[in-house]
């Protein structure tokens, strides 16, 4: 690879630089016949089969891309990162 190759590929990632991806926080999740989905109202429990020690997964575009800890930053929620997920390539 020459210099300018590095620097026409630099330049081809900055702009993707601003794409907007979805990233999400999954506390767990769980499966419900319909007929328990009906019957939820204020007040019910979902458990959602994570113990409360387990990390959060953090996904960007529906991949688990790291892993954290809920915490709280003024009056909001965040997940503050602990691992990363690195998956090889291929």
């Amino acid at each position: 690879m020459t210099p300018g190759d590095a620097d026409a590929e630099a330049a081809g990632l900055g702009i993707l630089m601003d794409v907007p991806l979805e990233v999400r926080a999954e506390l767990g999740s769980c499966t419900m016949p319909i007929k328990e989905i009906l019957e939820l109202g204020e007040g019910s429990v979902v458990e959602l089969g994570r113990a409360v020690a387990e990390p959060l997964d953090l996904l960007v575009n529906d991949t688990v891309v790291a892993r954290g800890e809920i915490v709280a930053v003024d009056d909001t929620l965040a997940i503050r990162i602990t691992a990363l997920v690195l998956r090889a390539p291929g």
